[in-house]
């Protein structure tokens, strides 16, 4: 007899985003045994089956209500308007409350995008890392303390209960779910005919924008003011604590209450922003723009921005300008 196929349900809401209801059913339903047999059955359910409204201009229709839920093995929840509102701590629609419920014991369950505020307010991910879009990680991590929340990673996948960031990230974390179900050959196999990468760099600080901007006044404002328009110069503490005329035990105690890094902490971001903005926006080659960035070489700026950010100037360039390797990674 076959083996019974995975069974994956995803619960949509008022105010679906449509594109992460069709990230999860072209990606799964692209996943075919050796033999060609499709290695999950797909299903859509509502709390209230029915027309749905979504953030577009169409609506659709959804037959199957929450008792779909309970033959579930893996249950995704993608976000809707309605997450984007200002959130309360536990609040949560009693049809979905009760969808949820419906969840057999053992099911995986995952969320794209703000979906992660419904797992949370049903207190699936309490004691879990966990991750929302960084525009929502702030409001997340202060209604929800008890969740340890990563704010940089595409997706987080913590014992069976499994987030993602931005509405891309839910093609990460589908393929993440399919390896990890069949193996990377079928991810890959998945990736390639969506045209996409089986598995991407970085996180999401990658995609934060960040622009270097003037200080906003206060103690150590002429430093800072005064860093910026010399990030390409070597800069020493003690010439910026002048610049605020404060001694240098001073300067790093107020930078610190005002800035929240330490002074060299807060040049290295601004000089790592300054690089993101020279990769995506000039054709300089990358030991050039170490050089007007600040930090010297061409292998100091790597080394740093790749701790930022998890990706090289390089890999950084071609996702934001669609640039081909030709060398401009290497100073050539």
């Amino acid at each position: 007899m076959a083996n019974k196929r995975h069974r994956v349900v995803v619960l949509v809401r008022p105010g679906l985003l449509p594109m992460e209801l069709g990230i999860v059913h072209r990606l799964f339903g692209q996943a075919v045994s050796a033999s060609g047999e499709p290695l999950y059955d797909l299903v859509t359910c509502t709390p209230r089956p029915g027309v749905v409204p979504t953030d577009t201009d169409f609506t659709i229709n959804v037959a199957e209500g929450p008792e779909a839920l309970e033959h579930a093995d893996t249950v995704i929840v993608p976000a809707a308007q309605e997450d984007y509102e200002p959130q309360e701590r536990g609040r949560i629609d009693a049809d979905v409350a009760r969808a949820l419920a419906r969840i057999p014991r053992g099911a995986r369950v995952a969320s794209i995008c703000t979906g992660s505020f419904v797992l949370a307010a049903a207190g699936l991910l309490d004691g879990r890392r966990a991750t929302t879009h960084w525009k929502s990680c702030d409001e997340f991590l202060a209604l929800y303390p008890e969740i340890e929340v990563d704010a940089d990673v595409l997706y987080t996948d913590d014992r069976g209960v499994l987030t993602s960031a931005g509405v891309a990230s839910g093609i990460d974390l589908c393929l993440h779910m399919i390896r990890t179900d069949h193996g990377a050959e079928v991810a890959n196999t998945v990736a390639r005919g969506t045209v996409v990468p089986p598995h991407r760099e970085g996180g999401q600080s990658q995609f934060i924008e960040r622009p270097v901007t003037p200080p906003e006044q206060c103690s150590t404002a002429p430093a800072r003011e005064y860093a910026l328009r010399h990030l390409d110069r070597p800069l020493k503490l003690a010439e910026l604590a002048d610049r605020a005329s404060m001694s240098v035990r001073t300067f790093n105690r107020r930078f610190r209450q005002e800035a929240g890094l330490t002074p060299m902490q807060w040049i290295i971001q601004q000089r790592v922003d300054r690089a993101r903005q020279l990769l995506e926006k000039t054709d300089l080659p990358v030991d050039r723009i170490a050089t007007d960035a600040g930090f010297g070489t061409g292998t100091a700026l790597r080394q740093h921005f790749h701790t930022a950010l998890g990706v090289s100037p390089r890999a950084y360039r071609c996702t934001f300008r669609g640039t081909p390797d030709s060398g401009a990674d290497t100073g050539a």
